[in-house]
């Protein structure tokens, strides 16, 4: 099995990984970047560096770039690709991307995938086994896809120990707007707030703890991904961006109010959260 695996960094070269390690398959890789390709080759994470004109033996092809490239990626790779070759993507938004070639000809060799794993690290040299194991995979628009094609992501998720959920994608991205996103840009501005206030008080790092480390990590996360994932879904993150300022409000008024009651009771339904993670987790 020859797999082509587009853009070499955290996910597509942890996934490149466990294509090796789990499955057995022959993995090439391309990467726009050629420091990042040589490394990639380096660290054994890919057999060989090739160019996109070279994917049309591929038996299945992994698209793992950032979300504004994948439209017009996809639209190449569907156009190269040999007719029973399976092509899927990596991304964290859908519905721009289905959009765009649901009426490619090779539609129906395309499966929108979407492996809910990470970390706050990029690069090749990010790329790690085990990153995928227990986590949730969500497949989009699978009516649009042909069995063959969903059979195969299917086999490959499945090895990987992921839960396999399907949906439209338009409903993927309102929901992961508030999961994922919305998580990403409390933590890059709790992290800008505090950078600001460490100018004046440079001991304030002292005083941090292992809650504000957790809560801060995702900060650490590429920029050149997170800004076009910002973009792309920018409807439905604006939503959950407005909910969350109010609730921000309601929550600044109760402080400034002293209202312990107030305070206490929206602490306590909130510690709900834990149940229902719980849940999901079993």
């Amino acid at each position: 099995m020859l797999v082509t695996v587009i853009g070499l960094g955290l996910i597509g070269g942890s996934l490149a990984l466990e294509l090796k390690k789990r499955l057995g398959y022959t993995v090439q890789g391309i990467d726009a970047n050629s420091v990042n390709a040589q490394k990639a080759l380096e660290l054994g994470i890919v057999e060989s560096v090739v160019s996109l004109e070279d994917i049309t033996t591929s038996d299945v092809v992994v698209l793992a770039v950032p979300v504004n490239y994948l439209p017009s990626l996809t639209l190449q790779v569907l156009d190269l690709i040999k007719k029973d070759a399976v092509v899927f993507d990596m991304g964290s938004t859908k519905e721009k991307l289905c959009k765009t070639v649901e009426n490619h000809e090779k539609r129906s060799n395309f499966v929108a995938v979407h492996p809910i794993a990470g970390t706050e690290y990029s690069g090749p040299e990010a790329a790690i086994y085990n990153l995928f194991d227990g986590k949730v995979n969500i497949i989009c628009d699978k009516e649009l896809s042909s069995s063959a094609a969903v059979t195969k992501v299917l086999e490959v998720f499945e090895t990987l120990n992921m839960r396999t959920t399907f949906m439209n994608s338009i409903a993927h991205d309102k929901h992961i707007a508030y999961v994922s996103h919305l998580s990403h840009i409390s933590s890059f501005m709790l992290g800008k707030t505090v950078l600001e206030k460490e100018k004046n008080e440079k001991n304030i790092f002292d005083m941090a703890g292992s809650g504000f480390e957790s809560t801060v990590r995702l900060a650490k996360s590429s920029p050149n991904m997170w800004s076009p994932i910002f973009i792309e879904n920018k409807e439905n993150i604006l939503d959950s961006l407005n909910e969350y300022i109010d609730n921000l409000i309601t929550f600044k008024n109760l402080i400034i109010e002293e209202n312990s009651e107030g305070l206490q009771k929206t602490m306590k339904e909130t510690n709900h959260i834990k149940e229902v993670l719980n849940g999901i987790q079993k």
